[in-house]
């Protein structure tokens, strides 16, 4: 199994702003005092557009959806939270905490990559576990290294241990699961997604060890990654406020593997750090200052990878 690829899909915001629904668990979402909705939106959508031209110059498959005005869908920006595309022709539907988020699950996208040519099998729909109440927000919770057919889970209000589990079974991943703590106001909070701490490369692993705060799971988590072999890059909790984890590789033209982060992201990373993800690719960087501040997610967050077969 692949671990990267050169297929992306990414949702261009017609409406975005700060999702009041999500900010109960996102720490990391602000309020742009001052700044109208519409200017808010506009900022956003500059730095998308940015965002799809750098990717697309070194030769990243990046399909653009625009995002619809039917729905209030505040934080489509990020569609890795409802969906998920395999190598087997798999798609997986996943549930949402947040109910307005739920409307950004929509059937023309996955249209729109049949008539790209990619083959779509097979649909594993887990949303009706919203209706109980449980949650597992796709590869936000999920970091999947598919290579070794492992997924790591930090669980949380967004991420249920057993659906979790339930997922692993039907994809055939070894579960990792262990718990992930952000300080808030002076108190250990848990990590709302997987991938704002840590991401998984093909052969490197960024992670921030000290958001795991039980020692044992730690070790575990540390381990595994050390058992695969990924070159472990240890990351700051201040680093991780500025989205350093939320990274992914992705591959560009030739087959050319990238990192990509945001640019305040790369801006807090030190020489040392720089120079041990220059050894496994190049990075690739841009600035997602208004969509991270207001949503509280980055750049792996606007990237759903594309690993369905082509026609």
């Amino acid at each position: 199994m692949k671990q990267t690829t050169n297929a992306i899909v990414m949702i261009r915001p017609v409406a975005f702003r700060m999702n009041e629904q999500t900010a109960v668990n996102n720490y990391y979402q602000k309020v742009l005092d001052g700044l109208l909705p519409s200017t808010v939106n506009a900022k956003a959508q500059q730095e998308f557009d940015t965002f799809v031209e750098k990717l697309r110059a070194v030769g990243v498959d990046v399909t653009v959806i625009e995002d619809t005005l039917d729905t209030d869908t505040p934080d489509s920006i990020f569609p890795n939270n409802w969906v998920s595309f395999h190598e087997n022709g798999d798609v997986a539907l996943y549930p949402m905490f947040a109910e307005n988020r739920r409307h950004e699950r929509r059937e023309d996208i996955l249209d729109t990559l049949e008539e790209k040519g990619f083959e779509i099998s097979n649909i594993m729909d887990y949303t009706s576990a919203e209706d109980d109440g449980f949650f597992l927000e796709g590869t936000g919770s999920l970091l999947l290294d598919r290579a070794n057919g492992k997924a790591y889970c930090a669980l949380s209000p967004r991420a249920d241990e057993e659906l979790f589990i339930e997922f692993c079974e039907d994809f055939d991943y070894a579960p990792v699961i262990f718990e992930a703590f952000q300080t808030v106001d002076g108190e250990r909070k848990l990590i709302y997604h997987t991938n704002v701490m840590m991401c998984l490369g093909e052969t490197f692993a960024v992670i921030c060890a000290d958001c795991i705060d039980d020692k044992k799971e730690r070790k575990m988590v540390l381990d595994n990654l050390k058992t695969d072999k990924k070159e472990i890059i240890l990351i700051t909790e201040a680093q991780v406020n500025n989205f350093a984890g939320n990274m992914l590789e992705v591959r560009g033209a030739n087959d050319k593997k990238y990192i990509v982060m945001s640019a305040s992201a790369h801006k807090s990373l030190t020489p040392k750090q720089i120079a041990q993800l220059d050894n496994h690719a190049e990075i690739l960087s841009s600035s997602l200052d208004t969509i991270e501040a207001c949503g509280g997610g980055s750049a792996r967050c606007m990237m759903a990878e594309v690993f369905l077969p082509r026609n």
